[in-house]
């Protein structure tokens, strides 16, 4: 009998993109190996894909939003923390006396109709991160397979709103943005190999465009560009009922379960990040590390598991009644933008055309 004979296809589907991933990881962190070279032409084909698009949508034009539109995006395949960078940017703004909103596509949802995101909706048809982004900021967010239909209905549902922000929209060159916020972490541009051969979008360039910002998830820069650091921070873990129910006060440090057997789940472009700061905080567990935007049509963990440390991510697909059996927590992710940051893409966003009156600059904490 095969080893994969009974498995449902999704189980199947799902070991195959864990294998690649933890696969690309090895492959894409180091120096180009054999198998690399051997992709390279792949990656030539790619990288003459990628000009084409430019090429194509240079010569059509993009579209302007209706208001100031930043991007958040990344150019290497896989978890750089753009979401933590979205929502942090998003209340960053508003604190600063704009009314934001968010665009995405919604990866990985059922449906491409353009729509709202609620805070109540199903991951699955509005997309995971859009779902978080929509419950950590309160703001309006829209989703749609065209990000151009998706800046205009929401800006025509919530006529408050004077700025845009582009989840993952660098590759998306049908909006034209005013600024642009690329975010790297401690993998910088890996082998430095574009896709499949190595981990990135399209090339690094050699010299920051000038509507770029660039941050770096960690503490030091990962790549020649120049930019600012903002390191996510997880201190704290609430019951998965009360972070459905938005209750902070439920919150327990991290420290409080150290000595209990654990699971921790993530369903993240890069599981081994929540496991290292599970470390760092001083617990022990067993580590379950899924696909990227993967779907719980059923437990995720094994019979028996007691308690479960999960992301956000993850949260916003793990339905309220899963701790009746299972002790679920939730580590919300938190990071703090540096204030010369938000102050050039301000600068950059007031400037642009359809940008509101200047408001004054908020304080430097």
């Amino acid at each position: 009998m095969a080893a994969h004979e009974g498995v449902p296809a999704r189980e199947r589907s799902a070991w195959s993109q864990r294998l690649l991933a933890a696969w690309g990881r090895q492959a894409w962190a180091s120096r180009p190996g054999p198998v690399a070279w051997l992709l390279v032409p792949l990656a030539w084909l790619y990288g003459l894909l990628v000009r084409m698009h430019r090429l194509g949508w240079r010569l059509r034009g993009a579209t302007r939003a209706p208001v100031p539109l930043v991007v958040v995006g990344n150019l290497v395949a896989g978890g750089a923390g753009k979401t933590p960078v979205v929502i942090a940017l998003a209340q960053a703004l508003r604190a600063r006396g704009w009314h934001p909103g968010v665009v995405s596509r919604g990866h990985g949802r059922d449906a491409g109709i353009t729509r709202a995101v609620n805070a109540s909706d199903d991951a699955r048809d509005v997309g995971d991160e859009p779902l978080l982004i929509s419950r950590r900021t309160g703001l309006p967010v829209w989703v749609g397979r065209r990000r151009v239909d998706a800046a205009r209905a929401l800006c025509t549902a919530h006529p408050e709103v004077d700025v845009l922000i582009a989840d993952d929209g660098l590759q998306h060159r049908a909006l034209a943005p005013d600024a642009a916020l690329v975010v790297f972490d401690s993998r910088g541009e890996g082998n430095g190999l574009l896709l499949p051969a190595g981990p990135l979008r399209e090339p690094v360039p050699a010299q920051l465009p000038p509507h770029w910002e660039v941050l770096y998830t960690t503490d030091r820069a990962s790549t020649h560009l120049s930019g600012t650091h903002a390191t996510p921070r997880a201190t704290d873990a609430l019951p998965l009922a009360a972070w459905w129910r938005s209750d902070a006060a439920a919150a327990r440090p991290l420290a409080a379960l150290r000595g209990q057997r654990l699971l921790a789940l993530a369903g993240i472009g890069s599981p081994q990040k929540f496991f290292a700061t599970l470390r760092e905080a001083g617990l022990d567990f067993e580590p379950c590390p899924q696909p990227d935007h993967a779907r719980y049509d059923r437990l995720p963990w094994p019979p028996g598991t007691t308690v479960v440390l999960t992301t956000e991510k993850d949260a916003v697909k793990l339905p309220p009644a899963l701790a009746d059996a299972t002790a679920v927590w939730v580590v919300p992710l938190d990071l703090a933008l540096p204030a010369a940051l938000v102050d050039a893409l301000v600068a950059r966003l007031s400037r642009s055309e359809g940008a509101p009156s200047p408001r004054p600059a908020a304080p430097t904490p």
